[in-house]
């Protein structure tokens, strides 16, 4: 059976993001949040510097599948730059996403909107949403409230 264009185009950033991932490691300074995924073993150290009400630098690290560091390394791209009700935002459109919910906000996720087809292996949503949830748990701990932006 061949792989239709968005399966091999899903499969081939997936697989850069997950051997190459953006802005991985720690970042100096700022408290480290780790979440795991009992289900498969997937851990996430998210580290991320706020200025304000905004995502000034973050990065992760941890050892999780292809879809887990694929997916973190997408998120860190796409709400690098924004402000914490943006990002939570996003985290909801994502979640959302691999749930199976269609809608036109999924394109405001960039490269991380390719991961729509999670929503068919449930088994999966997990360690697509693991950095997503640390996101959320990184603001809610935050010192800075969010704000209506």
């Amino acid at each position: 059976m061949a792989l239709s264009r968005l399966d091999s185009l899903y499969m081939a950033v997936v697989a850069e993001h997950s051997k190459n991932p953006h802005h991985h490691g720690v970042l100096p300074d700022v408290e480290q949040l780790q979440l795991n995924n009992p289900t498969c073993g997937d851990v996430i150290n998210l580290s991320v510097r706020f200025k304000g009400d905004v995502i000034e630098d973050i990065a992760f690290a941890g050892d999780g599948c292809s879809i887990s560091t694929a997916s973190s390394s997408m998120m860190t791209d796409v709400v690098l730059g924004k402000t914490k009700k943006q990002a939570l935002e996003l985290a909801e459109i994502f979640s959302k996403m691999v749930q199976g919910t269609k809608d036109e906000e999924q394109n405001q996720l960039g490269e991380a909107k390719l991961l729509a087809g999670v929503s068919k292996f449930p088994q999966r949503i997990k360690c697509a949403t693991l950095s997503w949830n640390a996101l959320k748990k990184a603001i809610e701990r935050s010192d800075t409230p969010v704000t209506d932006r």
